[in-house]
């Protein structure tokens, strides 16, 4: 089942920092969803350990996180393959971050698969999980971005 999500995000901080939390692996474990590990395997490859869940349908996934076409500070483009008992999701968001009187704006163009019992339970309930995913990860990046 195809998913697609788009998002712009406000951050109070400079482009270069924000684009140097966003390719941090210790701030990328602590703003999204459910990373339980999220080890270095080379310079832009991770091995990642998610405990998530969709509407009824709780999980473990296991998988790997891809930084590619990365132009700092600027833009990248973050790649996830992953498999657990519901099922699997690959996808890839790229992230582009534009310069703002305020700080940055990032904005986030997501497109993704998923299968198994997760397409199972719908369309519906996997664009608005994915959606509210997405948010809280920004949400958490910019919490963390005010901490620094």
């Amino acid at each position: 089942m195809p998913l697609q999500l788009t998002g712009s995000y406000q951050l109070a901080a400079p482009r270069e920092r924000v684009f140097a939390a966003l390719v941090d692996p210790d701030v990328l474990q602590r703003c999204i969803e459910g990373a339980e590990r999220l080890v270095r395997t080379a310079d832009d490859d991770y091995d990642v350990h998610l405990k998530i869940g969709v509407g009824p349908l709780k999980g473990s996934y296991v998988g790997k996180v891809r930084l590619t076409n990365r132009q700092p500070p600027e833009r990248f483009t973050l790649e996830l393959d992953g498999k657990g008992g519901p099922g699997f999701v690959r996808g890839a968001a790229r992230i582009r971050l534009d310069a703002r009187e305020a700080g940055t704006e990032a904005i986030c163009e997501a497109e993704g698969q998923v299968g198994g019992l997760l397409a199972a339970v719908g369309s519906r309930l996997i664009g608005a999980a994915g959606r509210t995913l997405m948010d809280r990860f920004f949400e958490r990046l910019s919490a963390e971005l005010q901490r620094a």
